[in-house]
């Protein structure tokens, strides 16, 4: 019999929080999730690239743009949905 150890590839910081790139499977939507409580996001067809600080709250991730747009990301194990799109982690 053969057995399968599960790994999980999804880098958490010290609060929970799944830092680095991720992607939406047609590349529209990339989002950066750093170490330093900051993020940087880009959607294809937008000149600016949204940018600002995140914070992890119930298992809801918001993300606090500098122009003051507050955006909630669900974590669903591998993937991020937000703003009706569903993200993947990239691999490095």
């Amino acid at each position: 019999m053969r057995f399968h150890r599960h790994v999980d590839t999804t880098d958490l910081d010290a609060a929970g929080v799944p830092v680095g790139p991720w992607l939406s499977a047609d590349g529209t939507v990339r989002l950066d999730i750093k170490t330093d409580g900051t993020y940087v996001g880009k959607v294809l067809g937008r000149k600016r690239p949204a940018r600002g600080t995140y914070h992890l709250e119930d298992g809801v991730l918001t993300l606090d743009d500098d122009s003051g747009l507050h955006t909630p990301v669900t974590v669903r194990g591998d993937a991020l949905e937000m703003a009706g799109h569903r993200l993947g982690r990239v691999a490095l």
